[in-house]
């Protein structure tokens, strides 16, 4: 095989490589009815003017299958936190966040 093959298989296999390591990071916050940080750690927080991810801000904690405590390294920037997220209000500086139970059927309601 020509050298210029070879590097073209090269380039083609990292690509590759590349691809399933961030569809496996992609998966990793599919929903499955338990708690996961991976499914906020990746949410952009306005903090002081720049976009920053949450994982960069706050600790995750899943103290049962079903909450995820997210507790902000710095206190002050709980108030950007809760901005930048979808539901949970803060608690005692923990923002506590409920997933959903899955339901059987998934969201169409039912295999019926």
């Amino acid at each position: 095989m020509s050298e210029f093959a070879e590097e073209i298989i090269k380039d083609a296999v990292d690509r590759m490589h590349g691809a399933v390591e961030h569809a496996q990071g992609e998966f990793g916050s599919v929903r499955t009815g338990r708690a996961t940080p991976a499914l906020v750690e990746k949410i952009r927080v306005d903090y002081y003017g720049t976009e920053v991810p949450l994982q960069q801000l706050a600790g995750f904690s899943v103290p049962e299958a079903r909450m995820l405590i997210v507790q902000p390294y710095d206190k002050s920037s709980l108030g950007d936190i809760e901005r930048a997220r979808i539901g949970a209000a803060s608690a005692g500086g923990l923002a506590p966040v409920e997933v959903p139970a899955v339901r059987a059927g998934g969201a169409e309601g039912g295999a019926g």
